[in-house]
């Protein structure tokens, strides 16, 4: 467990995943952590089921913080948490920005150019330790500074930052499509006949099983198929009617379309 003392500015459904994933895992404790946010309703919630610090002002908490956590909107006034931060945070403080769309450089003017910044897209799936968080460093921030707070609420891959929103709109948008596949891969088993109940536990138990043979055999996903599938077999009867769907170039498509999206919030910012 980190002993340093973490403090988010801004209280949202992301931070308050993050502090839920931390605490839960023991890498960080309550008392470890401070929260600020505008609305009061949100750090009573925080207090109440994290027992999160949400009493101190941005003045009495800032100069103890040794990372600071900014989870707030793009839209909202970074000009003015950064003149806080600056007034009242210690130098070698680092910023871990959660903000969408907000780069480094555009941070650096807002927090303090040689103030250790750390760019995190948080992963969705904090509270099961899977997912990857992509993280961009400037030049002033290390690994060490970060780590093992990151690892708290899932698994890191550090990143070029021009590479930042590709991974936003594949890899955090990621769950999206494996949700999307299963739904449908249920709804085919009613459709065929099954009942939904056993359609469910059919699909989501071949999912977690393909990607146990995947990572315990090391092959390419080609190479079971061709061991599964006979010629003139069912399942490859199967494969051909979803080749004839364009289900592969469709769900390309989709990451492109999400990969665009996240490019165009950003230059809106």
């Amino acid at each position: 467990m980190t002993k340093r003392r973490i403090h988010f500015i801004g209280g949202g459904q992301m931070a308050e995943a993050i502090i839920r994933a931390c605490i839960a895992k023991g890498t960080l404790s309550a008392e470890q952590i401070s929260v600020s946010d505008i609305n009061e309703a949100r750090l009573q919630l925080l207090n109440t089921k994290y027992g999160v610090n949400t009493e101190g002002r941005q003045e009495q908490v800032l100069p103890r913080a040794e990372l600071i956590v900014v989870a707030v909107r793009p839209q909202d006034d970074l000009a003015a948490l950064g003149h806080l931060v600056q007034q009242f945070a210690s130098p070698s403080a680092a910023i871990v920005s959660i903000v969408a769309g907000v780069t480094i450089e555009k941070l650096g003017s807002y927090f303090g150019a040689e103030r250790p910044i750390i760019r995190v897209i948080p992963n969705t799936l904090t509270d099961t330790g899977y997912g990857y968080s992509g993280v961009a460093l400037n030049a002033f921030a290390t690994r060490d500074q970060v780590e093992d707070f990151l690892l708290g609420f899932g698994k890191v891959q550090y990143l070029e930052e021009s590479l930042i929103d590709i991974f936003t709109g594949f890899g955090v948008a990621g769950p999206n499509y494996i949700y999307y596949f299963i739904e449908s891969l249920a709804d085919a088993g009613v459709l065929a006949g099954l009942p939904r109940e056993q359609a469910w536990k059919v699909a989501l138990e071949n999912m977690l099983g393909a990607v146990a043979m995947l990572q315990q055999t090391g092959m390419h996903p080609r190479q079971l198929l061709d061991i599964n599938n006979s010629p003139g077999g069912v399942g490859i009867h199967g494969l051909y009617e979803l080749n004839n769907s364009d289900f592969a170039a469709g769900l390309q498509r989709s990451v492109l379309a999400a990969v665009k999206r996240t490019t165009e919030l950003g230059v809106k910012e």
